[in-house]
């Protein structure tokens, strides 16, 4: 074999392990942690599907790839419910019951998506189409208020119809949830899930060294409370 051959050789063998190396780095970096059991009841036949997370049901936000970041920006996630009934209709509750903070939840529910009519056929497949109440507002968790939960539920609608009160239409924080499924005699949910995340600029990966010294990324994006 010829110098020539060899040196390709082992240029291409060097390659090949330097994208594997470099593969199994990327992979390892960004770990999808589960939810703690406690966390994980709420968990059940709900799919909820962001742009490269994939399902984020039952997980942390992996603190990678600016995800944390993303999500405050990313339009609404594919909510499937692989058991809908394909002739019954649904709606869809998405909250945050962690306002201000989760120790200090004085402002709870904030509403972060309400539709109503969903057809159990669209449900199974994640189309969710129906009668928005209230339009999808992605996650922001302001600074230093720690981790929220932010909780999907899917309720039978069967004939009822379904509306806000005027009051509850002013404004999505504070929202009493309990009120508003008691007045349309909701029981369990159908089925349920969350997922959990905090301010990005709260994240150890906002944070990288410089001459021993902490500096922060800078970014253009301004995320929205909650």
């Amino acid at each position: 074999m010829g110098w020539t051959v060899r040196l390709a050789a082992v240029a291409l063998s060097w390659g090949l392990m330097l994208v594997a190396t470099t593969d199994t780095d990327e992979d390892d970096s960004c770990v999808y942690e589960a939810l703690s059991d406690s966390d994980a009841v709420i968990c059940k036949g709900l799919s909820v599907v962001y742009p490269e997370l994939g399902n984020i049901g039952c997980m942390f936000v992996p603190d990678c790839n600016n995800y944390r970041q993303k999500i405050t920006q990313w339009p609404q996630p594919m909510v499937s419910f692989s058991k809908a009934v394909e002739v019954a209709s649904y709606i869809l509750v998405m909250v945050d019951p962690d306002v201000p903070s989760r120790s200090s939840p004085d402002a709870q529910f904030w509403r972060h998506w309400l539709v109503v009519g969903i057809k159990g056929v669209d449900l199974k497949k994640g189309h969710i189409r129906g009668i928005e109440l209230t339009g999808y507002r992605p996650p922001s968790p302001p600074k230093k208020t720690g981790f929220h939960r932010y909780q999907f539920f899917v309720y039978l609608q069967k004939e009822k119809s379904i509306s806000l009160l005027p009051k509850e239409n002013k404004t999505r924080a504070s929202w009493k949830l309990d009120e508003f499924l008691n007045r349309y005699a909701f029981g369990e949910p159908e089925a349920s899930t969350q997922f959990m995340t905090q301010n990005f600029q709260d994240s150890p990966s906002f944070w990288t060294p410089a001459g021993g010294d902490a500096h922060k990324h800078k970014s253009k994006l301004k995320p929205q409370p909650h």
